[in-house]
């Protein structure tokens, strides 16, 4: 790979991050129209699906069932569970607060690495960034909490989030060297659909149709489903493999900046002194951990 091209890797994903960080926006604003988490990421990852299928390779399944089920745990992990999880978290708290929250997953894919394939140590680096970023999210979870009266059940669930897409980030670096992009990313949509169906079982659809048809409703469906899932889950898988999973995961450290600008213009949304606090912990510990 010459440095053209990984230079251009790295100006691809701020720009991904970038459109992702406007997702937590567009995800509010949708759930103030009255979808439901579940009914965002169906019809997102829906749309998505439908239009990769245009200029996707027509094999169906993967070489082996073994890497057909980690496949399938990529749709769970960087798919349904994920933005379940991220969706609900947006209904109840803050988008900055989910953002910050989620950019920790940098370091929690560096720990699961370093528990999963054990070839490096722990550094001094790593375990202090770690600390840091634990107390800026104690930070962001107690301003919630305690100074903007929000549940915390929300910034958990962004925990939740952020760890499901550390697993999500190893298991693309197992299937990467395997399978070309586009497969491995339709793969990813079919199973993110397929496995949240069964949650309208117990939350069945409640939004009107015609609803869907609104101009606010729409255009944010298409830039949840084209720009910020097709387009960027596939640009992504391409930055995993080229620049490597760790490398390319600290990009979301940028993830909250393009959050809290858009936020603070589009949802009125402002930092507190507490909240401020936590996010420079968080941002600090997350880049004293992953400064190597």
């Amino acid at each position: 790979m010459g440095a053209m091209k990984k230079s251009t890797c790295h100006i691809i994903a701020v720009l991904t991050v970038g459109v992702w960080g406007l997702t937590f926006i567009s995800t509010k604003v949708l759930i103030g129209r009255g979808l439901s988490p579940q009914e965002i990421f169906l019809l997102r990852f829906l749309i998505a699906y439908l239009g990769i299928w245009f200029f996707s390779p027509r094999k169906l399944w993967a070489d082996s069932w073994r890497d057909e089920c980690w496949l399938l745990a990529g749709g769970i992990m960087g798919g349904s569970f994920y933005f379940l999880t991220e969706n609900m978290a947006l209904g109840i708290t803050l988008a900055t607060n989910v953002s910050f929250i989620v950019c920790t997953t940098p370091l929690l894919t560096a720990i699961l690495s370093l528990l999963i394939y054990k070839k490096e140590r722990a550094t001094r680096g790593l375990i202090g960034g770690s600390l840091l970023a634990l107390v800026g999210v104690a930070l962001v979870v107690y301003n919630g909490s305690f100074v903007l009266k929000i549940s915390p059940a929300g910034d958990f669930l962004s925990l939740l989030a952020a760890l499901s897409w550390a697993f999500y980030s190893l298991i693309m670096k197992k299937m990467s060297g395997r399978y070309g992009t586009v497969f491995i990313t339709r793969k990813i949509f079919f199973y993110g659909v397929l496995t949240i169906l069964p949650v309208f079982l117990f939350r069945p659809w409640q939004f009107d149709v015609f609803g869907l048809l609104q101009p606010a409703v729409l255009m944010n469906l298409l830039f949840l489903g084209v720009l910020a899932s097709l387009v960027c889950f596939a640009v992504w898988n391409v930055v995993l493999k080229r620049l490597g999973t760790v490398q390319a995961s600290n990009y979301i450290y940028l993830n909250p900046l393009f959050t809290l600008i858009g936020s603070a213009l589009l949802l009125d949304e402002r930092l507190t002194a507490v909240a401020f606090a936590g996010t420079l912990c968080i941002l600090g510990g997350v880049c004293w951990a992953g400064r190597r």
